[in-house]
Protein backbone atom coordinates (compact mmCIF):
# COMPACT_ATOMS: atom_id res chain seq x y z
CA UNK A 1 0.00 0.00 0.00
CA UNK A 2 1.32 3.06 -0.90
CA UNK A 3 1.80 6.01 1.76
CA UNK A 4 1.30 9.65 1.10
CA UNK A 5 4.92 11.25 1.03
CA UNK A 6 3.06 14.55 3.17
CA UNK A 7 1.07 13.53 6.40
CA UNK A 8 -0.84 16.40 8.11
CA UNK A 9 -0.59 15.75 11.79
CA UNK A 10 -3.51 15.89 13.97
CA UNK A 11 -3.26 18.07 16.92
CA UNK A 12 -4.88 14.76 18.99
CA UNK A 13 -5.05 11.21 18.38
CA UNK A 14 -7.73 8.72 19.89
CA UNK A 15 -6.22 6.08 22.49
CA UNK A 16 -7.96 3.66 24.65
CA UNK A 17 -7.23 4.74 28.35
CA UNK A 18 -6.79 2.62 31.06
CA UNK A 19 -9.22 4.56 33.69
CA UNK A 20 -9.64 1.68 36.91
CA UNK A 21 -8.46 -1.95 37.01
CA UNK A 22 -11.17 -4.16 35.96
CA UNK A 23 -12.78 -1.28 34.30
CA UNK A 24 -13.99 -1.14 30.49
CA UNK A 25 -11.26 0.69 28.29
CA UNK A 26 -12.22 4.49 27.56
CA UNK A 27 -11.46 6.30 24.38
CA UNK A 28 -10.12 9.54 24.92
CA UNK A 29 -8.97 12.60 22.71
CA UNK A 30 -4.91 12.72 23.31
CA UNK A 31 -2.64 15.21 22.84
CA UNK A 32 -0.23 14.62 19.73
CA UNK A 33 3.31 15.69 21.21
CA UNK A 34 5.86 18.03 19.79
CA UNK A 35 9.37 15.77 18.99
CA UNK A 36 12.23 15.81 20.78
CA UNK A 37 15.42 14.91 18.94
CA UNK A 38 15.83 11.45 18.40
CA UNK A 39 11.99 10.56 18.96
CA UNK A 40 9.73 9.41 16.01
CA UNK A 41 6.07 9.50 15.72
CA UNK A 42 4.33 6.30 14.51
CA UNK A 43 0.62 5.82 13.24
CA UNK A 44 -0.42 2.43 14.24
CA UNK A 45 -1.44 0.48 11.69
CA UNK A 46 -1.79 -3.01 14.20
CA UNK A 47 -1.69 -3.74 17.63
CA UNK A 48 -1.96 -7.26 19.15
CA UNK A 49 -3.04 -8.02 22.90
CA UNK A 50 -0.24 -9.67 25.01
CA UNK A 51 -1.86 -11.82 28.13
CA UNK A 52 0.02 -8.70 29.92
CA UNK A 53 -2.43 -6.28 28.75
CA UNK A 54 -5.47 -8.50 30.35
CA UNK A 55 -3.79 -8.92 33.51
CA UNK A 56 -2.45 -5.12 33.73
CA UNK A 57 -6.52 -4.60 32.79
CA UNK A 58 -7.73 -6.41 35.48
CA UNK A 59 -4.77 -5.38 38.78
CA UNK A 60 -2.86 -8.75 38.39
CA UNK A 61 0.44 -7.86 37.71
CA UNK A 62 3.06 -6.96 41.04
CA UNK A 63 5.32 -5.20 38.83
CA UNK A 64 3.39 -2.09 37.25
CA UNK A 65 2.03 0.87 39.02
CA UNK A 66 -1.45 1.65 39.94
CA UNK A 67 -1.48 5.03 37.23
CA UNK A 68 -4.25 6.19 35.66
CA UNK A 69 -5.58 7.02 32.81
CA UNK A 70 -2.67 5.42 30.84
CA UNK A 71 -2.64 3.67 27.28
CA UNK A 72 -2.23 0.39 27.47
CA UNK A 73 -0.91 -2.30 24.60
CA UNK A 74 2.74 -2.69 24.26
CA UNK A 75 2.98 -5.44 20.81
CA UNK A 76 2.59 -2.41 18.31
CA UNK A 77 3.51 -1.43 14.39
CA UNK A 78 2.68 1.32 12.19
CA UNK A 79 3.87 3.53 9.40
CA UNK A 80 6.30 6.55 10.25
CA UNK A 81 4.33 9.89 10.76
CA UNK A 82 7.31 12.32 11.27
CA UNK A 83 10.79 11.60 12.53
CA UNK A 84 12.41 13.63 15.24
CA UNK A 85 15.51 16.15 14.15
CA UNK A 86 18.03 13.71 13.79
CA UNK A 87 16.51 10.80 13.35
CA UNK A 88 17.92 9.28 9.66
CA UNK A 89 17.95 5.16 10.56
CA UNK A 90 16.66 2.99 12.78
CA UNK A 91 18.81 0.91 15.45
CA UNK A 92 20.74 -1.01 12.39
CA UNK A 93 21.98 1.67 10.10
CA UNK A 94 18.65 0.67 7.63
CA UNK A 95 17.42 4.40 6.54
CA UNK A 96 14.24 5.08 8.06
CA UNK A 97 11.66 7.76 6.27
CA UNK A 98 8.13 8.83 6.87
CA UNK A 99 5.80 6.09 5.56
CA UNK A 100 8.42 3.01 6.78
CA UNK A 101 7.00 0.26 8.73
CA UNK A 102 8.91 0.09 12.54
CA UNK A 103 9.16 -1.84 15.41
CA UNK A 104 10.50 0.03 18.49
CA UNK A 105 11.80 -0.96 22.18
CA UNK A 106 11.39 0.03 25.30
CA UNK A 107 13.46 2.75 26.50
CA UNK A 108 16.85 1.93 27.62
CA UNK A 109 19.39 4.94 29.01
CA UNK A 110 22.14 3.62 27.43
CA UNK A 111 24.39 5.08 29.84
CA UNK A 112 24.36 3.21 32.80
CA UNK A 113 26.47 0.40 34.10
CA UNK A 114 23.67 -2.56 33.23
CA UNK A 115 23.31 -1.01 29.03
CA UNK A 116 26.86 -0.39 28.61
CA UNK A 117 29.19 -2.76 30.96
CA UNK A 118 26.98 -6.08 31.75
CA UNK A 119 24.98 -5.63 28.38
CA UNK A 120 21.65 -5.95 30.23
CA UNK A 121 19.61 -3.18 29.08
CA UNK A 122 16.15 -4.37 30.22
CA UNK A 123 17.69 -4.06 33.98
CA UNK A 124 18.21 -0.09 33.69
CA UNK A 125 17.76 1.77 36.24
CA UNK A 126 16.62 4.65 34.10
CA UNK A 127 14.18 2.80 31.43
CA UNK A 128 11.02 4.10 30.29
CA UNK A 129 8.41 1.45 29.65
CA UNK A 130 5.54 1.56 27.42
CA UNK A 131 1.57 1.38 28.76
CA UNK A 132 2.96 2.71 32.43
CA UNK A 133 2.93 6.67 31.92
CA UNK A 134 0.05 8.42 32.52
CA UNK A 135 -1.56 10.14 28.82
CA UNK A 136 -1.93 13.22 30.73
CA UNK A 137 2.05 14.32 30.67
CA UNK A 138 4.25 14.57 27.89
CA UNK A 139 5.02 12.64 25.69
CA UNK A 140 1.18 11.02 25.81
CA UNK A 141 0.49 8.83 23.69
CA UNK A 142 2.79 6.01 25.57
CA UNK A 143 1.11 2.43 24.96
CA UNK A 144 -0.12 0.94 21.46
CA UNK A 145 -3.71 1.50 21.80
CA UNK A 146 -3.83 4.59 20.14
CA UNK A 147 -4.24 5.84 16.72
CA UNK A 148 -0.93 7.22 17.22
CA UNK A 149 2.82 6.24 19.16
CA UNK A 150 5.25 8.24 20.34
CA UNK A 151 8.93 6.38 19.74
CA UNK A 152 11.53 7.70 22.85
CA UNK A 153 14.35 8.99 22.00
CA UNK A 154 16.21 6.29 23.35
CA UNK A 155 14.39 3.37 21.96
CA UNK A 156 15.69 0.98 19.62
CA UNK A 157 13.96 1.20 15.93
CA UNK A 158 13.10 -1.79 13.48
CA UNK A 159 12.48 -1.72 9.67
CA UNK A 160 10.06 -4.32 9.26
CA UNK A 161 10.53 -6.35 6.63
CA UNK A 162 8.11 -6.27 3.79
CA UNK A 163 7.01 -9.98 3.85
CA UNK A 164 6.17 -9.63 7.56
CA UNK A 165 2.22 -8.67 8.20
CA UNK A 166 1.69 -5.63 10.93
CA UNK A 167 0.12 -8.05 12.90
CA UNK A 168 2.98 -10.11 13.20
CA UNK A 169 5.46 -7.52 13.57
CA UNK A 170 3.75 -6.15 16.41
CA UNK A 171 3.87 -10.03 17.81
CA UNK A 172 7.42 -10.17 17.30
CA UNK A 173 7.77 -6.65 19.53
CA UNK A 174 7.14 -8.30 22.89
CA UNK A 175 6.04 -12.45 22.74
CA UNK A 176 8.62 -13.26 19.87
CA UNK A 177 11.75 -11.04 21.44
CA UNK A 178 11.38 -12.00 24.70
CA UNK A 179 11.59 -15.60 23.94
CA UNK A 180 14.56 -15.11 21.91
CA UNK A 181 16.25 -13.60 24.57
CA UNK A 182 14.99 -16.15 26.64
CA UNK A 183 17.03 -18.60 24.50
CA UNK A 184 19.85 -16.57 24.21
CA UNK A 185 20.04 -16.84 28.77
CA UNK A 186 19.16 -20.50 28.42
CA UNK A 187 22.07 -21.42 26.19
CA UNK A 188 22.40 -24.41 23.43
CA UNK A 189 20.30 -27.25 22.44
CA UNK A 190 20.32 -29.55 20.06
CA UNK A 191 18.67 -32.82 19.13
CA UNK A 192 20.01 -34.16 22.81
CA UNK A 193 17.46 -32.68 24.19
CA UNK A 194 13.81 -33.23 25.15
CA UNK A 195 11.99 -30.14 25.87
CA UNK A 196 8.64 -29.20 27.78
CA UNK A 197 6.83 -26.13 27.09
CA UNK A 198 4.36 -25.22 30.03
CA UNK A 199 2.04 -23.00 28.27
CA UNK A 200 0.47 -22.92 24.32
CA UNK A 201 -0.21 -18.88 23.98
CA UNK A 202 1.69 -17.02 21.87
CA UNK A 203 4.80 -17.04 24.25
CA UNK A 204 4.55 -21.11 23.93
CA UNK A 205 3.90 -20.89 20.36
CA UNK A 206 6.99 -19.13 19.70
CA UNK A 207 8.89 -20.75 22.29
CA UNK A 208 7.74 -24.09 20.36
CA UNK A 209 9.12 -22.47 16.41
CA UNK A 210 12.61 -21.48 18.29
CA UNK A 211 13.42 -25.24 19.02
CA UNK A 212 12.13 -26.76 16.72
CA UNK A 213 14.31 -24.69 14.84
CA UNK A 214 17.17 -25.29 17.33
CA UNK A 215 17.03 -28.75 16.39
CA UNK A 216 15.45 -30.42 19.16
CA UNK A 217 14.44 -33.75 18.99
CA UNK A 218 11.26 -34.21 21.23
CA UNK A 219 9.51 -30.88 22.55
CA UNK A 220 6.27 -31.35 24.39
CA UNK A 221 3.32 -28.70 24.84
CA UNK A 222 1.21 -28.44 27.76
CA UNK A 223 -1.59 -26.16 27.86
CA UNK A 224 -4.90 -25.70 26.02
CA UNK A 225 -7.80 -25.08 24.71
CA UNK A 226 -7.92 -27.56 22.10
CA UNK A 227 -7.21 -25.02 19.56
CA UNK A 228 -4.10 -23.99 20.22
CA UNK A 229 -2.46 -27.47 21.11
CA UNK A 230 -3.81 -28.50 17.67
CA UNK A 231 -1.69 -25.43 15.64
CA UNK A 232 1.74 -26.25 18.29
CA UNK A 233 1.17 -30.13 16.76
CA UNK A 234 0.59 -28.72 13.43
CA UNK A 235 4.04 -26.43 14.33
CA UNK A 236 6.27 -29.55 15.05
CA UNK A 237 5.31 -30.48 18.85
CA UNK A 238 5.78 -34.38 19.39
CA UNK A 239 3.32 -34.42 21.65
CA UNK A 240 0.65 -31.90 23.48
CA UNK A 241 -1.32 -32.78 26.93
CA UNK A 242 -4.69 -30.74 27.50
CA UNK A 243 -4.62 -29.84 30.85
CA UNK A 244 -8.36 -30.02 30.74
CA UNK A 245 -8.22 -33.72 29.74
CA UNK A 246 -5.64 -34.35 32.38
CA UNK A 247 -6.11 -32.04 35.25
CA UNK A 248 -4.08 -33.36 38.02
CA UNK A 249 -0.48 -32.76 38.05
CA UNK A 250 0.82 -35.92 39.05
CA UNK A 251 -0.69 -37.86 36.20
CA UNK A 252 0.65 -35.41 34.09
CA UNK A 253 4.23 -35.29 35.38
CA UNK A 254 4.17 -39.70 35.09
CA UNK A 255 2.93 -38.87 30.99
CA UNK A 256 5.54 -36.52 30.56
CA UNK A 257 8.28 -38.69 32.52
CA UNK A 258 7.04 -41.48 30.08
CA UNK A 259 7.52 -39.39 27.23
CA UNK A 260 11.41 -38.93 28.09
CA UNK A 261 12.74 -42.10 28.60
CA UNK A 262 11.22 -41.71 32.60
CA UNK A 263 14.41 -39.46 33.79
CA UNK A 264 12.06 -35.80 32.56
CA UNK A 265 12.81 -33.47 30.10
CA UNK A 266 16.50 -31.96 29.67
CA UNK A 267 14.85 -28.27 29.40
CA UNK A 268 11.93 -27.01 31.06
CA UNK A 269 10.67 -23.67 29.53
CA UNK A 270 7.50 -21.93 31.76
CA UNK A 271 5.54 -19.57 29.58
CA UNK A 272 1.78 -20.02 30.87
CA UNK A 273 1.73 -17.48 33.93
CA UNK A 274 -0.33 -19.95 36.08
CA UNK A 275 0.64 -19.92 40.06
CA UNK A 276 1.33 -23.60 40.22
CA UNK A 277 3.48 -24.15 37.35
CA UNK A 278 6.96 -23.73 38.58
CA UNK A 279 6.38 -26.44 41.40
CA UNK A 280 5.32 -28.78 38.67
CA UNK A 281 8.33 -27.92 36.21
CA UNK A 282 11.05 -28.21 38.97
CA UNK A 283 9.16 -31.90 39.95
CA UNK A 284 9.15 -32.79 36.67
CA UNK A 285 12.69 -31.77 35.13
CA UNK A 286 15.69 -34.13 35.14
CA UNK A 287 18.73 -33.85 37.22
CA UNK A 288 20.89 -31.67 35.77
CA UNK A 289 18.34 -29.39 33.47
CA UNK A 290 17.94 -26.11 32.52
CA UNK A 291 14.73 -24.20 33.95
CA UNK A 292 13.66 -20.81 31.67
CA UNK A 293 10.99 -18.81 33.50
CA UNK A 294 9.53 -16.32 30.87
CA UNK A 295 5.28 -15.91 32.48
CA UNK A 296 5.61 -15.44 35.81
CA UNK A 297 4.85 -11.84 35.86
CA UNK A 298 1.79 -11.74 38.49
CA UNK A 299 3.15 -10.53 42.03
CA UNK A 300 1.97 -13.41 44.10
CA UNK A 301 4.18 -14.95 46.65
CA UNK A 302 4.15 -18.81 45.17
CA UNK A 303 5.61 -21.57 47.31
CA UNK A 304 7.87 -23.45 45.21
CA UNK A 305 10.25 -26.34 46.43
CA UNK A 306 13.44 -24.61 46.49
CA UNK A 307 15.07 -28.03 47.72
CA UNK A 308 14.64 -29.40 43.90
CA UNK A 309 17.28 -26.56 42.93
CA UNK A 310 20.14 -27.70 44.71
CA UNK A 311 18.97 -31.56 44.69
CA UNK A 312 18.87 -31.89 41.14
CA UNK A 313 21.36 -29.87 40.20
CA UNK A 314 19.21 -27.13 38.19
CA UNK A 315 20.35 -24.35 36.66
CA UNK A 316 16.88 -21.71 36.98
CA UNK A 317 16.55 -18.25 34.54
CA UNK A 318 15.02 -15.53 34.08
CA UNK A 319 13.96 -13.45 31.23
CA UNK A 320 12.69 -9.83 31.18
CA UNK A 321 11.57 -8.22 27.98
CA UNK A 322 14.77 -7.63 25.30
CA UNK A 323 16.86 -5.62 23.66
CA UNK A 324 16.72 -4.39 20.25
CA UNK A 325 19.07 -7.23 18.50
CA UNK A 326 15.89 -9.57 19.84
CA UNK A 327 13.17 -7.29 18.27
CA UNK A 328 15.32 -7.46 15.02
CA UNK A 329 16.09 -11.07 14.77
CA UNK A 330 12.39 -12.16 15.67
CA UNK A 331 11.58 -10.41 12.64
CA UNK A 332 14.26 -11.89 10.58
CA UNK A 333 13.28 -15.32 11.66
CA UNK A 334 9.49 -15.13 11.44
CA UNK A 335 10.81 -14.00 7.65
CA UNK A 336 13.34 -16.70 7.11
CA UNK A 337 11.00 -19.28 8.22
CA UNK A 338 7.60 -18.21 6.64
CA UNK A 339 6.98 -21.56 4.96
CA UNK A 340 7.79 -23.41 7.70
CA UNK A 341 4.95 -22.21 10.21
CA UNK A 342 1.95 -20.96 9.62
CA UNK A 343 2.44 -17.71 11.42
CA UNK A 344 -0.65 -15.90 10.35
CA UNK A 345 -3.31 -19.15 12.33
CA UNK A 346 -1.72 -17.19 15.81
CA UNK A 347 -3.55 -13.97 14.72
CA UNK A 348 -6.66 -15.66 15.78
CA UNK A 349 -9.09 -12.48 15.46
CA UNK A 350 -9.46 -8.62 14.12
CA UNK A 351 -10.79 -6.23 16.17
CA UNK A 352 -11.55 -2.62 15.09
CA UNK A 353 -10.41 -0.11 17.36
CA UNK A 354 -13.68 0.78 18.85
CA UNK A 355 -13.95 -2.90 20.36
CA UNK A 356 -10.81 -3.45 21.79
CA UNK A 357 -13.04 -4.23 25.07
CA UNK A 358 -14.22 -7.33 23.28
CA UNK A 359 -10.77 -8.20 22.27
CA UNK A 360 -9.53 -7.92 25.85
CA UNK A 361 -12.54 -9.93 26.81
CA UNK A 362 -11.75 -12.71 24.15
CA UNK A 363 -8.48 -13.27 25.12
CA UNK A 364 -9.22 -13.08 29.01
CA UNK A 365 -11.76 -15.79 28.28
CA UNK A 366 -8.88 -18.10 25.92
CA UNK A 367 -11.13 -17.53 23.19
CA UNK A 368 -8.56 -15.99 20.76
CA UNK A 369 -4.90 -17.25 21.00
CA UNK A 370 -3.57 -13.82 19.64
CA UNK A 371 -6.30 -11.09 18.21
CA UNK A 372 -5.10 -8.36 16.36
CA UNK A 373 -6.51 -4.86 16.68
CA UNK A 374 -7.00 -2.56 13.33
CA UNK A 375 -6.94 0.75 12.94
CA UNK A 376 -8.15 2.87 10.33
CA UNK A 377 -6.38 4.47 7.02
Amino acid sequence: MDYEAVVKLPTTARAAALVGYGRPLELLDVAVPELEPGSILVKTTAATICASDVHIWQGEVGMVEAVFPRILGHEMTGRIAALGPGVTADSVGQPLAEGDRIIWTHSFCGQCEECVIEHQPTICPNRRFYMSRPCTEFPYLTGGFAEYCYVFPTSGRVKVPDLVPDELAAAAACAFRTVLHGFDRLGGLDDRHSVLIQGSGPLGLFSLARAVRGGSGKIIVVGGPARRLELARSWGATHTLDIADVPDAVERRELIREWTGGKGPDVVIEVSGALPAVAEGLDVIRPGGRYLVIGQVHGEVVPIPTGAIVAKHLQVIGTLSASVEHYYRALRFIERNWDRFSWMEMISGRYPFERINDALEAMQDLREIKPAITFGP
